[in-house]
């Protein structure tokens, strides 16, 4: 969980789903568990981001210009609401790598992207509960 939310790619929300489905793990604890790796993983993009924002303009910066551009617009229009769609694969981890270059206050991020990745994991877990019954 916490790779699948770091700018490298994985996919948490199988392995969640496979370990749901095997009956052997607590699900409130699966769905504890997830959320934390998965908002660390975030809280490491946004400390990345606060790091090496003076970084921004080089090649090898893991955000792209236009998607720096896109992402700041963003953030000036909706503010940390946008982190609502930190759970979104491919624009969700960059997201939270822009918060910390445009120096977002750590409390509000850290509220916004546990209310996103936890939903995101009760929603799955309450597809996959629906799906077994």
């Amino acid at each position: 969980m916490f790779v699948a939310a770091t700018i490298l790619p994985a996919q948490s929300e199988l392995v969640l789903a496979a370990m749901m489905v095997s009956g052997r793990f607590d699900t409130a604890m699966l769905l504890a568990v997830a959320t934390a790796g998965n908002v660390l993983g975030s809280v490491v993009n946004w400390v990345l981001g606060r790091y090496f924002s003076h970084y921004r303009d080089r090649s090898w910066f893991p955000v792209s210009p236009e998607s720096m551009v896109r992402a700041e617009t963003w953030f000036a229009r909706f503010g940390p609401a946008v982190l609502l769609l930190s759970w979104v694969p491919i624009i969700g981890d960059p997201l939270t790598v822009i918060a910390g270059v445009l120096k977002m206050r750590f409390l509000p991020f850290f509220a916004v992207v546990v209310i996103a990745k936890g939903g995101r994991y009760l929603f799955l877990a309450a597809a996959t509960l629906s799906w077994l019954a």
